[in-house]
């Protein structure tokens, strides 16, 4: 009684009370020395947790049971729950009143203690809890009712309470997951319903049971912990959950570590706070080269981790060991060659290998190479393979073998990132290299490229201007070099094969289109006769000094005047020079003194050094075209001259100064009648053509129209044919077919008076002859034969007009014609056809259609 009574316990320790060297006071507590108490045992909590509950007393007497038979500790729990029903009263009303002396003490009201109830109970159901009572059921009948949430309301049906005993009962097992308390009311009417007593509170507590495991919250866990890690480093954090009730042991999860692999260097690198799930390194000797990654299994227990009555939980964290720069690159080797090829660039002389153990394509793995000495002009450089690694030395500046034979270079090697601390860098990442420079057959070199030289134009050919000699850079092989011309764009210049000379092959123009900017380019080769042979290319540009070779030249050529001088009737003039200065301006203009009418009518005077003006000397010129001859000096010493002649239109002109239409044309010299005789040519001219192109335009629609020139036989085609030898039309349909008769002798004809014949007649004369037409006519011979028989048939007195017989060329054996069997005649009479056969062999088919008779 003296340890649950004491305000000062601390039940939660109640696993710690032998490790901090308590007294011993009874087998379930123990007390301090400054009089704490603290519970000794998982039974001891169990009292301090439901003392106030059930009471001492009763916790008391399980004990002892517990004690003679073993009994645990949630078996003694249900048998503290079944062994609690007692009597809840209604509380009595308040009685006022006064004592002798007046004062009398008030009661107060009852505190109703809550009802506990265990979770997961077994029953048998439903399983009384209390008893309801008022003290006026002796006078009256009383009925018993409870309302509240499980009982009236949702979730209801779990409490019920018997109307006349007053008996309360739970109808159901309780889970404290899921609802830990209820707060019901309980009611007591007479048996008119008429309220008898205040309604009490009723507060029913679930007590948690040990049914849930801890969960974590993942099944696995990443962590790092840099490799080297000194002990006590944090790595990771595993975190478990417990629904059971936090403020007990139930809910109070403990975490260990169950095992460790792999177990290098030592079974145990890491530990794990028991209460908060951190995991630290306890040992040193964390090697990333050696053990890259451990894996824990870790064990989550409720009842503060006691594994007799705890229940637990299993997750797996895995460790990942982080690399740090504790591996120094070391070359494989301490010496490396390679050679290369002299004036080469951007070629690999060697690779460098090179080992480490670090994270590869990490900056603690990745190498940086220098060459710390034997090249001090800077012609190679080392640039490292990102795949492999490895340093590869490169020539980044042409090497000279007359000059540097070898190179000796000394490299280290280094990583991106810096050692890490207390790490020494090895002997073995500096190295040397060895370079042979091969000797290569190297080309002529000019030792001035491009050279220039200055020469006066117009020097003769033959002369000589300069040397344009190259040199061998090979001087331990005796070599010749021989020089030829590569280009030469206006061929003036040639070279001595043998030793570079340069002589003129013509006349050196500065005004040339060659020369740019008074300098003319040329190039030259040299080559020498090694093997395989080699050439170099030398410029070489000429400085024309400009002398006076060219004259002036006027400009404008033309220009136009009015007729009458006036004050703005005036023509500037200049004049241009391809020479340059001094030999161009100022420029001298005058007027030659033949003819004489030149400075009558006209005068000059200067403006300025490059310009003067032309105007009329006398009021009035009459219109027309005048050439006017100037004489143009420039400043050239000597001075050079130049006659030229500017066309000058004098015009009538307006009020403004310019020529009018007419007068312009008046100018030109030309009269009313010469102009209208141009416009006649001009009409007639395009009568011309336009009548041109309509002949055209008829002949190609004839030749269009007229029919393919193919064998009858072999054309298909039931097609109409237009021929040009029909007349009439379809008014002149009333035709005696007797008249196509070919007659049986011509007597009738000859015995008419002479002039007396029918136009429809053929006459007696002789026919003429129509050219024969070959068998297989060649196809560009048609058009020939055609106009052939044109002229014939037009030349013909014999051809019969229109409406008459018209005789047609023999058709015999091989004719082109073929056959004409697709005809059929659309009359309907009974003529017989049969004397066609007489008329010989040209109306042989028409009288193969028409005089068949019924066999067709």
């Amino acid at each position: 009684e003296r340890c649950m009574m004491s305000k000062q316990v601390k039940f939660e320790d109640c696993q710690r009370s032998r490790e901090v060297g308590f007294v011993s006071s009874d087998p379930y507590f123990s007390v301090r020395p400054d009089g704490t108490v603290y519970a000794d045992s998982v039974l001891g909590c169990f009292l301090f947790r439901y003392s106030s509950v059930f009471g001492a007393e009763t916790l008391q007497h399980l004990l002892d049971k517990h004690s003679q038979q073993s009994v645990g500790i949630e078996e003694m729990l249900s048998r503290v729950w079944e062994s609690q029903p007692r009597v809840i009263k209604f509380p009595r009303k308040h009685q006022r009143g006064s004592s002798v002396n007046g004062l009398r003490r008030q009661k107060r009201d009852w505190v109703i203690p809550p009802i506990n109830v265990p979770e997961n109970s077994r029953g048998p159901f439903p399983h009384m809890l209390v008893r309801i009572r008022s003290d006026q059921d002796k006078d009256v009948g009383i009925r018993y009712s409870i309302t509240g949430a499980g009982a009236d309301q949702p979730p209801s049906g779990i409490y019920n309470i018997d109307p006349i005993s007053g008996n309360m009962f739970v109808t159901q097992p309780l889970d404290r997951e899921e609802r830990a308390s209820f707060h019901l009311r309980a009611h007591a009417v007479d048996m008119n319903g008429n309220q008898v007593e205040n309604p009490i509170d009723l507060y029913i507590y679930v007590i948690d049971m040990n049914d849930n495991r801890p969960e974590f919250q993942n099944q696995v866990y990443n962590g790092s912990v840099a490799e080297g890690s000194k002990p006590g480093s944090s790595v990771m954090q595993v975190t478990a959950t417990d629904s059971d009730d936090s403020t007990t042991a139930n809910g109070m999860v403990r975490y260990r570590i169950l095992s460790q692999s792999p177990h290098s260097p030592i079974p145990n690198m890491f530990t794990i706070n028991s209460e908060t799930g951190d995991i630290v390194t306890v040992a040193a000797g964390l090697d990333r080269e050696k053990v890259s990654q451990y894996t824990i299994i870790v064990q989550a227990t409720d009842m503060e981790g006691n594994l007799n009555f705890g229940l637990s939980n299993t997750a797996t964290a895995l460790i990942s060991i982080t690399d740090i720069n504790d591996n120094p690159p070391e070359l494989t080797v301490r010496t490396f060659s390679g050679e290369v090829p002299e004036n080469k660039v951007n070629v690999v002389v060697t690779n460098l290998t090179v080992v480490d153990r670090d994270q590869p394509h990490s900056p603690n793995w990745n190498a940086v190479y220098r060459i710390v000495s034997g090249d001090p002009s800077g012609h190679f450089t080392i640039r490292t393979n990102p795949i492999t690694n490895e340093g590869m030395l490169t020539v980044v500046k042409p090497v000279d073998f007359e000059m540097n034979r070898a190179f000796m270079l000394t490299v280290v090697v280094s990583n991106q990132a810096h050692l890490a601390s207390g790490i020494q860098s090895s002997l073995q990442s500096t190295a040397g290299v060895t370079i042979s420079v091969q000797d290569v057959n190297e080309p002529p070199v000019f030792p001035v490229n491009p050279k220039m030289i200055r020469f006066e134009e117009g020097v003769p050919a033959g002369t000589t201007l300069t040397v344009f000699a190259a040199q061998d850079p090979d001087h331990f092989i005796h070599q010749i070099v021989r020089y030829s011309k590569l280009s030469d764009p206006a061929n003036w210049l040639k070279i001595n094969r043998t030793n570079g000379q340069i002589t003129t092959m013509a006349l050196l123009d500065r005004e040339s289109m060659y020369v740019k900017n008074n300098v003319y380019e040329a190039t030259f080769l040299a080559f020498d006769n090694g093997s395989p042979q080699a050439s170099g290319t030398g410029t070489l540009q000429i400085y024309l000094i400009d002398v006076n070779d060219n004259a002036p030249v006027l400009i404008p050529r033309e220009a136009q005047v009015c007729e009458r001088a006036r004050p703005n009737s005036r023509i500037n003039i200049t004049a241009s020079d391809a020479d340059a200065d001094p030999n161009v301006g100022p420029f001298v203009f005058e007027l030659p003194s033949f003819p004489s009418s030149v400075r009558r009518n006209w005068t000059i005077s200067r403006l300025s050094g490059d310009y003067a003006q032309l105007r009329l000397r006398i009021p009035y010129l009459d219109a027309g075209m005048y050439e006017i001859p100037i004489i143009v000096s420039d400043s050239g010493n000597p001075p050079l001259s130049n006659r030229s002649v500017i066309r000058v239109k004098v015009c009538p002109c307006d009020d403004n100064g310019d020529c009018s239409a007419t007068g312009a044309v008046a100018a030109a010299g030309l009269g009313t009648g010469a102009i209208i005789a141009i416009l006649i040519c001009i009409i007639v001219l395009l009568s011309m053509v336009l009548l041109f192109v309509v002949w055209m335009k008829r002949r190609e629609k004839e030749r269009q129209a007229k029919p393919l020139l193919i064998d009858p036989e072999d054309d298909v085609r039931d097609n109409i044919l237009k021929y040009d030898e029909e007349g009439g039309g379809e008014e002149d349909q009333d035709y005696d077919l007797s008249q196509l008769q070919q007659p049986e002798s011509l007597d009738h004809i000859i015995n008419k008076p002479a002039g007396v014949r029918r136009v429809d007649e053929r006459p007696v004369i002789t026919e003429s002859q129509y050219p024969v037409r070959p068998s297989l006519p060649h196809p560009g011979d048609i058009g020939d034969f055609i106009n052939d028989g044109l002229r014939a048939a037009d030349n013909d007195p014999t051809a019969p007009p229109y409406d008459s017989l018209l005789v047609f060329d023999y058709e015999g054996s091989g004719s082109t014609a073929g056959s004409v069997s697709s005809l059929n005649s659309t009359s309907s009479g009974d003529q017989d056809y049969d004397y066609l056969n007489d008329w010989g062999p040209r109306f042989k088919k028409l009288a193969d259609l028409y005089g068949g008779g019924d066999d067709d």
